[in-house]
């Protein structure tokens, strides 16, 4: 066997600088303080629930009528509503907000292609860094509703899947809305996922699919019937090392 002799060896990439890995150690700052804006923002805006869908949408599309009826609804219940910030679902979720009860608030994303802020919020928040943002949506929600979209919203509710399932987070309702958009993954969930082990059958137990806007608000109370909305000491712990 052959042995260092002086240690273990540090090589730099190729063409970098002690410039650009001060440049790369300021971020950790950048970072941080989206994450103390972001708290400090919330922390105060339970209950809320966080909604997901497609930016492509306009607002003529029946999912995008679909999401501001079920924002109005889940507002004037006394929930806060938290999306995206951007068009699309994103602007139906912060429009119905908006016009209801309680707070609409975006977590606006800067893009290489611009996305430019709906003008339906009562709190606005703008991310650099998608992970920073993605916490956000998770720690403080009550609840969580997916409405049609794509590789975003696909990533956004298989990342709430696995901290539930995990138990990087605590357990609470996951609707997704339009059966006949959701249905065939959820299928595929079942026929191959289960049946490869992948994951186990209680874990579609985690998800539920309505079309009803009214019946999207009763879900979510059903869930919190004999329970409070905020977490309970352990669960805030969860929240905490999320």
């Amino acid at each position: 066997m052959t042995k260092r002799t002086n240690g273990p060896q540090v090589n730099k990439l190729p063409g970098t600088s002690t410039r650009k890995l001060s440049r790369q150690s300021w971020k950790v700052f950048q970072v941080m303080a989206e994450f103390v804006e972001g708290y400090q923002k919330l922390a105060e805006i339970h209950p809320s629930v966080s909604i997901f869908g497609s930016a492509r949408f306009d607002p003529e599309h029946p999912s995008s009528k679909l999401t501001e009826e079920i924002a109005l609804k889940l507002s004037n219940s006394g929930f806060s509503v938290v999306s995206g910030g951007g068009p699309g679902i994103m602007e139906a979720a912060n429009k119905g907000a908006f016009a209801g009860k309680s707070p609409s608030i975006g977590l606006n994303i800067e893009l290489p292609h611009e996305q430019n802020p709906n003008p339906y919020q009562d709190i606005e928040l703008t991310f650099r860094h998608f992970f920073s943002r993605k916490v956000m949506f998770v720690k403080f929600a009550t609840a969580y509703v997916v409405m049609p979209g794509g590789f975003g919203t696909l990533d956004e509710f298989a990342e709430i899947l696995t901290l539930v399932q995990t138990g990087k987070s605590r357990r609470i309702p996951i609707i997704l809305v339009d059966s006949g958009f959701w249905s065939g993954l959820v299928d595929w969930f079942r026929n191959t996922l289960v049946k490869a082990g992948t994951i186990s059958e209680s874990d579609l137990d985690l998800i539920h699919i309505i079309d009803d806007p009214d019946k999207v608000v009763e879900a979510i109370f059903c869930y919190y019937e004999h329970r409070r909305f905020e977490p309970t000491e352990e669960e805030a712990e969860l929240q905490l090392n999320l």
